[in-house]
């Protein structure tokens, strides 16, 4: 495909696909977070939330995978782009790509605590 041409809906749902196996086969964290986030999901269904609970969650599960794969593109453009030479405002800018995951991540660990706290309490 050149960059004039437009891929067809297939073709980008295709790349999309390769795109998140892509993330699941090299980045750890990416894995960790997606099999916490099955386990939540599951948790939540045997709980019984309501659909808008569950919607919530799957929601702030949503925006920490997606951080996670921003992380990733933001540091192997990065590296692309300096040839893995270290450059100070490189490292920079990964800490601070590293931090928005973590920052998101924290969020949605107190989210999940509030969301799952109302039907734990109900469970005694």
């Amino acid at each position: 495909m050149t960059k004039f041409k437009s891929a067809s809906i297939a073709e980008s749902i295709s790349n999309a696909i390769r795109g998140i196996k892509l993330a699941i086969s090299s980045q750890r964290n990416f894995r960790i977070e997606l099999f916490i986030a099955v386990i939540v999901v599951l948790i939540a269904l045997f709980l019984k939330f309501s659909i808008t609970d569950l919607s919530l969650l799957i929601l702030m599960i949503t925006i920490v995978l997606v951080c996670e794969i921003i992380n990733s593109v933001i540091e192997f453009t990065l590296d692309a782009v300096y040839k893995n030479n270290y450059s100070k405002l490189v490292e920079m800018a990964k800490d601070m790509s590293a931090g928005m995951v973590l920052i998101v991540a924290i969020i949605s660990c107190l989210f999940g605590i509030l969301l799952f706290g109302k039907y734990v309490i109900n469970l005694f």
